[in-house]
């Protein structure tokens, strides 16, 4: 069992992609293509003023070579992660590539157009329903019939506007060892940390061959430089800032979102409340109208009853025998009489 640094950790990671030889063999396996000429470009962090984030790229030109040996010049942008992130930063990243002048062939049939860009992703997390360690998205060009149209090196304008992409899940890399690139991705699983000190993984090297070895002895060296492990220190300071930043944000958002709700809650009842004065306000109203009819129709049979008894009256029927007749009292009568 050999002791080596743990390449998620952003320092370990470029100490080792610094090593030209280590990041030939291990960008030659993932593009399953030879590289050389490597240079790498410019690398940084995308952590520092971001939540829930913690993203490092590599920049490398590279003339790689495929099985026909044909050559071609690209840009290989090399990103990892090792928290659940948003995939939308990896893709504002790759437009500014194509906006960058450094990245226009200036020489050749391509002269004038953007390299051709080959986006390697290693996720220290699951990505949606995608299970196998190494997922590979690559480009077709078809006619109207579903044919390929393309053998050997397309337009440079058309490899401009597409391009490759290979997307690497370490949490599917345990116990993985089916083939050259796994057996080389081996380093990165997360299942062979240290329980003493997760800055370090112990893993089982003696199948590894030349190139897997060479990793590894970069790896090793890592773990001995006091600089790295003072920068993966570091980076623990940072991750654990971040989570705590995260935590207060999502405890500030719940907060958020229960006044949310509980003023939601509240304006539901006020509108139903609103809703039953108007209900009730309709009822009176309508018991309002129906007496109002009410007295109108007492109103008009009173008036009936008045000129009736006014006509009996005058008839020479006394004030009993006209009660007797409309059989209502005798007071009621003299009342009418009156008015």
């Amino acid at each position: 069992m050999t002791i080596i640094a743990n390449p998620i950790y952003d320092s370990v990671f470029k100490f080792l992609m610094e090593d030209e030889r280590a990041a030939k063999v291990l960008l030659s396996a993932l593009l399953q293509q030879e590289v050389h000429d490597l240079k790498m470009r410019r690398n940084e962090y995308t952590n520092l003023n971001q939540t829930r984030i913690s993203l490092f790229r590599i920049d490398f030109s590279a003339r790689i070579k495929d099985a026909a040996g044909r050559e071609q010049l690209v840009l290989i942008e090399l990103q990892k992660t090792w928290l659940m992130t948003e995939t939308l930063r990896f893709r504002q990243y790759l437009g500014t590539q194509y906006l960058d002048m450094e990245n226009i062939s200036s020489s050749g049939s391509g002269a004038g157009y953007g390299l051709p860009i080959i986006s390697i992703y290693i996720l220290g997390h699951k990505l949606g329903d995608l299970n196998e360690p190494v997922v590979y998205v690559r480009r077709r060009y078809l006619d109207y019939d579903n044919r390929d149209i393309v053998q050997g090196v397309p337009d440079p304008f058309i490899e401009s506007l597409t391009h490759d992409s290979i997307i690497v899940q370490i949490p599917y890399l345990q116990g993985r060892a089916r083939n050259h690139l796994e057996r080389l991705l081996s380093v990165f699983d997360q299942e062979c940390r240290m329980a003493t000190d997760v800055h370090f993984l112990q893993i089982n090297d003696e199948d590894m061959d030349k190139e897997g070895r060479l990793l590894v002895n970069r790896l090793v060296m890592a773990a001995a430089s006091p600089d790295v492990r003072r920068e993966m220190q570091v980076e623990d300071e940072i991750l654990s800032e971040i989570e705590a930043r995260d935590t207060a944000i999502m405890m500030k958002d719940k907060e958020i979102e229960l006044n949310t709700q509980e003023i939601e809650q509240k304006s539901q009842e006020i509108e139903q409340k609103s809703q039953e004065i108007k209900q009730k306000s309709q009822e009176i109203e309508q018991k309002s109208q129906e007496i109002k009819q009410k007295s109108q129709e007492i109103e008009q049979q009173k008036s009936i009853l008045r000129t009736t008894v006014r006509n009996l009256s005058q008839r020479g029927m006394s004030v009993k025998d006209i009660a007797s007749v409309l059989t209502v009292s005798e007071e009621m009568v003299s009342a009418l009489l009156s008015e």
